[in-house]
């Protein structure tokens, strides 16, 4: 099958993969009375004596807000919001199908750090969790930390946080097909982006905030890993290192290959 052409046609045939449905049935004025008017004036002054309603009364307790400005789409890189939308809807559908969660797509037209911070802010009323998708590092790593320092509602970023805990399941359950002690491997892992340095982070047992990464005794972790980004296998010492302003890469230096200086994946052992 061709699925590039079969995505295009379904695409236009539905305008997007996504509906509203109500909940319950809009059939009799009795019905429009409890929906709408008069009866919803008393859950908005129950909301708002105790705001924590909203949670128990409003789609607002259990509904996603899936969060990209287009910058870091799936393999396909900076591409905008326009073309984040298709890739976001999709989120949407995994979210129902596999785990029975709402959630619904929001692009922003601003690849700004402050800008993006202010919007996601200013629309958390609506929502019970932010899920960040296909934003760029190291951008990705600023968001999150002040969102989850702002809001009391869970942010996720999936290119970091899913990606890491896929990864490093798969690698645990590896070791034990394999019959090797997980805290004996020695891995390298291609890319240093967003997933690639929240993965860092998990397979070295590595927690706290980015700019104080400190080793927990309690979290298994592997006995050494090797990160290669666009320029090869990362090191301390490395002339061309890193962007100076990259602090997210640069907090991993003590952690990652302190020893190795070969440039080449596939010298790195």
């Amino acid at each position: 099958m061709n699925y590039d052409k079969a995505a295009l046609a379904l695409h236009k045939k539905f305008q997007g993969k996504l509906e509203t449905i109500a909940k319950t049935k809009l059939k009799t004025k009795e019905d429009l009375s409890k929906l709408y008017t008069p009866g919803v004036a008393a859950v908005s002054r129950a909301i708002s004596k105790n705001k924590a309603l909203a949670k128990e009364l409003t789609l607002s307790g259990r509904t996603i807000a899936i969060i990209s400005d287009g910058s870091a789409i799936l393999g396909l890189g900076n591409l905008g919001p326009e073309a984040a939308m298709p890739v976001m809807e999709g989120k949407a559908i995994l979210f129902k199908n596999f785990a029975g969660v709402d959630a619904f797509p929001i692009v922003l037209a601003s690849q700004d750090t402050e800008e993006i911070i202010q919007a996601v802010k200013m629309i958390a009323p609506t929502f019970g969790g932010i899920n960040l998708e296909d934003i760029s590092a190291p951008r990705c790593f600023e968001i999150e930390e002040r969102l989850r320092e702002i809001l009391e509602i869970p942010v996720f970023h999936d290119d970091q946080h899913g990606t890491a805990i896929v990864v490093s399941a798969a690698l645990k359950n590896a070791a034990k097909v394999v019959e090797k002690d997980f805290s004996s491997l020695k891995v390298v892992m291609v890319g240093a982006g967003a997933a690639g340095l929240a993965t860092a982070k998990m397979l070295l047992g590595l927690d706290g905030a980015w700019t104080e990464l400190r080793q927990l005794s309690d979290v298994a972790h592997i006995a050494q890993l090797k990160i290669v980004d666009t320029r090869g296998v990362i090191y301390p010492s490395r002339p061309d290192v890193l962007n100076p302003h990259n602090k997210y890469k640069n907090a991993l230096l003590k952690f990652s290959n302190t020893r190795c200086r070969r440039r080449s994946i596939y010298t790195a052992e």
